[in-house]
């Protein structure tokens, strides 16, 4: 399944349009807004609303066996997007002050978010469907196989432009151990740059018959790189959960515990 990068634009989006609103108030009200103002309110209760959506609604997703709740794909996507924004606007609503519990809610809140860049990171290496269910080894077997053969079309029906470009474009090498997950994207960016510096040698014709098959040769290194990986990522994100869990839970007690206490204090003691 190719992956997409849908969630993480939108939540770059909203960050920036979040920003420049938190930085309009500043500029009109010549002050930073406190966590006790209506904006800083505002802010906070719709942060901590985000942050509880994305644990919740993904967990209850998870646990349905229903499918007309929707792909699990796209509530991944959905559980990104309120795990970046979420936390952000209790970032801005914390007024830059770290003490006390306000102070561990952040640290745990900045904490869960790079944990969960992490997670994606491992997740998008376990090959899955469009509907996000993952693939068995011997699916990816077979996809391999498909490649190849349409590979070995591709190559007979131009023989002389293989001989051409074959010393120039050949499948990676496949990486052993923990860098067969974290050297991922290294190995990606490193064979698009040979890509770019061997297709720029070569005529207009060539360089569009040669993308055709820099993107086949591409299909059939992640698809071995899968096969290969199968086992070890699947234990990496089994202990990833292991850990993110049970900080995600610390993290939503002190946050019910920080909003419990601030309506006790602001409001019902007066």
């Amino acid at each position: 399944m190719q992956q997409s990068n849908r969630e993480l634009w939108l939540s770059f989006i909203a960050i920036i349009s979040i920003s420049l609103i938190y930085l309009f108030v500043v500029i009109t009200f010549g002050a930073i807004p406190g966590a006790s103002d209506l904006f800083g309110h505002g802010i906070g209760i719709i942060g901590f609303i985000l942050m509880l959506m994305t644990e919740t609604l993904y967990t209850l997703r998870k646990r349905s066996r229903s499918a007309r709740w929707g792909r699990m794909s796209n509530w991944l996507q959905f559980h990104i997007f309120t795990g970046l924004v979420g936390p952000y606007l209790v970032l801005l609503h914390t007024s830059w002050k770290y003490n006390g519990l306000a102070g561990m809610v952040t640290l745990l809140t900045v904490i869960i978010v790079v944990s969960g860049f992490l997670g994606r990171y491992i997740y998008t290496s376990v090959p899955r469907n469009v509907d996000g269910i993952e693939i068995e080894a011997y699916e990816l077997e077979r996809q391999i196989r498909v490649v190849d053969g349409e590979l070995q079309t591709w190559l007979a029906a131009r023989p002389e432009l293989y001989r051409t470009i074959s010393n120039r474009l050949s499948t990676a090498s496949v990486s052993k151990g923990t860098r067969l997950v974290f050297g991922r994207a290294f190995e990606e960016w490193n064979a698009r740059l040979k890509w770019w510096r061997e297709s720029s040698q070569m005529d207009r014709e060539a360089r569009e018959q040669a993308k055709q098959l820099n993107e086949l040769l591409k299909q059939e290194r992640n698809l071995r790189r899968q096969l290969v990986s199968i086992v070890l990522t699947r234990r990496l994100l089994g202990l990833w959960h292991a850990i993110h869990i049970p900080i995600g839970m610390v993290l939503f007690t002190a946050a019910f515990t920080h909003v419990v206490a601030a309506i006790y204090y602001a409001t019902l003691l007066h």
